[in-house]
């Protein structure tokens, strides 16, 4: 009698299984889907086009060849003027060639404290320049410097001889990088943006706000870039600014400045306002102060006008898991931000969009819902839901497993 008691637990416990193990197998029907809101705050992932942002491409007629305002973590364009005109870019291109100093530093390559030797050719450069003799010794650091704040022909030589053994490989890599980063109207043929002898050293405001966004993420540069006043050698000589707007323009953080004969006066300017940050590229402009009030002007227009919605990465509820060893799985979404007209920030709304159930395999990463953002009804980006865990799918033996441990805690 006891054993066949036994046997029928044995045979029950069994069915149990089965019957839960085929509960366990895809359950193609669940796909109803359920939305949210979510709160907001902080920042990145997608962000609305020029034409969404509703500005009309030279309307605001300022006095130069070209001009761009792009939103400076987004790349949101806000304003543009002729902005994909290839054009002579005088020392601006020292931006590109900031840059790979600056990934050559990150990367290890060469370090802020390295001592530079100075080579006939860099002491032989004319313009802008600190007066390198040729076999002096500098610190890389100071050469940067140098750039930032004075546009030095002769550092931005030495720079490049530094880090890649030649101008002319120096040069290349501009060029390579330039394409890396989608900059379609750029040549470079120097380092420094000398065109007298140049035949075809030319690039767009678009471009140069491009490569600024790029090398303002070395937050070293702003650092140099915002100084008014700074020396090199020991004190011993002086080095100002070029870009007087660091100076006189609220909220200036630098960037670049330059002119030549052939490209007129041009600059990149960079500047933030509330944790609004906006690159300024102004080209052709027929004077030092013509440029700057340019640059004034559209940099005024966009602080007035835009602002930037942000919303914080957030872990959200767990969603119920069918077949997998987990019951549920935990969820999150990243950080999200878009630029948009001052007044419309206030009617975002975030909507998020999950299935009722997932069917477990699950792995981290997987996307499995999504964040909506609409602006009076218009979606004006989303972000992905993803998994935070990984779910195994369960088999029968776990389930077994399972039904056992119980069993016997009867």
């Amino acid at each position: 009698m006891k054993r066949s008691l036994k046997m029928q637990r044995i045979l029950t416990l069994l069915v149990t299984a089965f019957i839960l193990w085929g509960s366990t197998l895809p359950i193609h029907a669940e796909n109803a889907q359920r939305t949210e809101p979510i709160s907001a705050e902080k920042e990145e992932s997608e962000t609305v086009a020029v034409s969404d942002l509703g500005v009309e491409d030279g309307s605001l007629n300022l006095n130069c060849k070209s001009a761009i305002l792009m939103e400076a973590t987004t790349g949101a364009i806000l304003y543009k003027q002729n902005a994909d005109e290839a054009l002579p870019p005088a020392s601006v291109t020292k931006i590109m060639t900031l840059l790979l100093v600056m990934e050559a530093v990150d990367a290890g390559t060469v370090r802020l404290d390295d001592t530079v030797s100075i080579s006939a050719n860099a002491a032989s450069m004319g313009g802008s320049q600190v007066y390198l003799k040729e076999g002096e010794q500098m610190k890389l650091e100071d050469l940067l410097k140098s750039v930032v704040i004075a546009s030095a022909n002769d550092a931005a030589v030495a720079l490049a001889e530094y880090v890649a053994g030649s101008v002319s490989a120096f040069v290349e890599k501009m060029n390579t990088r330039a394409g890396q980063l989608g900059m379609t109207e750029t040549v470079f043929e120097n380092v420094t943006g000398l065109d007298d002898t140049a035949e075809r050293h030319l690039t767009s405001a678009h471009d140069i706000a491009i490569m600024s966004k790029e090398l303002i993420q070395h937050e070293t540069i702003l650092q140099y870039s915002s100084i008014w006043m700074d020396t090199i050698r020991d004190g011993a000589f002086g080095l100002t600014n070029t870009n007087r707007l660091v100076r006189f323009y609220p909220g200036c953080t630098g960037l670049k400045t330059g002119s030549t004969s052939k490209a007129g006066f041009c600059v990149s300017v960079t500047a933030e306002r509330d944790d609004f940050s906006l690159i300024c590229v102004i080209m052709g402009a027929e004077s030092r102060d013509i440029r700057n009030a340019i640059a004034s002007e559209l940099l005024d227009w966009g602080f007035a006008n835009y602002g930037i919605y942000t919303a914080q990465a957030s872990a959200l509820d767990p969603i119920p898991v069918v077949g997998g060893c987990e019951n549920s799985c935990l969820i999150s979404h990243g950080d999200f931000s878009v630029v948009l007209p001052k007044g419309k920030i206030s009617t975002v709304e975030a909507q998020i969009t999950l299935p009722e159930k997932l069917e477990a395999p699950i792995h981290i990463g997987d996307q499995v819902g999504t964040v909506g953002f609409l602006c009076n009804g218009e979606l004006v980006g989303s972000i992905s839901i993803c998994a935070e865990q990984n779910v195994e799918k369960i088999n029968f033996f776990e389930i077994l497993r399972r039904i056992t441990a119980r069993f016997l805690l009867i």
